[in-house]
């Protein structure tokens, strides 16, 4: 067979999905070698066919038939790599990118210049940069980050840390840092606690934001408190320095800032818990997108690039 037309690879891929054309004699006249010696070298070139040939393999052998459903993959696998994210923001010129903004040093909205800092913005401005595209920042919380990247407002997301429940639903980067977990208080309640036994006590409130990893955990470790749940852009250290709970649990990362700036303290003997990986959400079917991350990340790791900026924000 002669390299396909366009037109009539348009065919082809009609005959495909289940139209049928008059078969060409020349085609029935192949004695079953030939057949499988022309399906091999469709199959390794995809485009090399002509519709009558085609229409010829869906009117043949059990064999023939499994052999156009091959091809049909192939054609098929090719219209959804072309609906990939990847070529999206390449056409648009435009990166997307799903931020909360309320999670210090990570990812900080100034809400006088609408405008983020932090670990999370310089890694997606560095993102964009080398994709040679702009940047926009899609504002979200917690509750909703992951809906907001399976409904396409967003193209990725900052940093999130990876769980079950959210790769049920969105696909992850490589990771490329971990966090734990810790509990805080104000300075001024430092000599009641000591340790996560004295928390987990009738009585003492802890707090929270709805939808976030720390909500998880605060539910599993401290059943026995009163668990006071806020919602974005409300934080649960912010109750805590306003006197309406006694704790919250942070990262590590953003513990640190926060002990810098508001003066919290951990709280005694309660040790950091649940390591977990950090990455970047992203649509779970979208394997071509998935990979370029996932090899960017590598590439950045091996420049230096995200040890740079982890000592930038300490």
């Amino acid at each position: 067979p002669t390299k396909a037309s366009d037109s009539e690879f348009e065919s082809i891929v009609s005959i495909l999905l289940g139209g049928s054309p008059a078969a060409c004699p020349r085609w029935i006249a192949f004695n079953k070698i030939g057949r499988c010696v022309w399906m091999a070298n469709a199959v390794r070139m995809a485009t090399t066919s002509s519709s009558t040939a085609v229409s010829m393999l869906l009117h043949s052998s059990k064999f023939f038939k499994a052999a156009t459903i091959a091809i049909m993959g192939i054609v098929l696998s090719g219209a959804v790599n072309a609906q990939s994210a990847l070529n999206e923001i390449l056409s648009s010129g435009v990166l997307k990118v799903g931020t909360t903004g309320d999670w210090n040093p990570m990812t900080v909205r100034d809400p006088a210049t609408n405008s983020y800092k932090g670990f999370d913005i310089d890694i997606m401005e560095e993102l964009a940069k080398d994709l040679g595209v702009e940047i926009e920042f899609v504002p979200t919380d917690w509750k909703t980050l992951v809906n907001g990247v399976v409904a396409g407002q967003y193209h990725i997301t900052g940093s999130a840390s990876v769980s079950p429940a959210r790769m049920k639903a969105a696909g992850f980067s490589e990771s490329y840092i971990s966090v734990e977990f810790i509990p805080f208080t104000a300075k001024e309640n430092a000599g009641k606690f000591d340790g996560h036994d004295a928390i987990n006590q009738p009585g003492v409130k802890v707090a929270t934001t709805l939808g976030t990893s720390f909500e998880k955990l605060v539910r599993a470790w401290y059943p026995k408190a009163d668990i006071k749940v806020v919602e974005a852009p409300a934080r649960g250290y912010q109750e805590v320095l306003a006197g309406r709970a006694d704790v919250f649990i942070t990262s590590n990362i953003e513990g640190a800032t926060l002990q810098e700036k508001f003066g919290v303290v951990r709280v005694k003997n309660a040790e950091a818990r649940s390591p977990t990986p950090i990455a970047m959400l992203l649509p779970q079917t979208d394997q071509v997108w998935i990979n370029y991350v996932n090899n960017w990340v590598k590439v950045k790791e091996a420049k230096g690039f995200f040890a740079a900026n982890k000592k930038k924000y300490g």
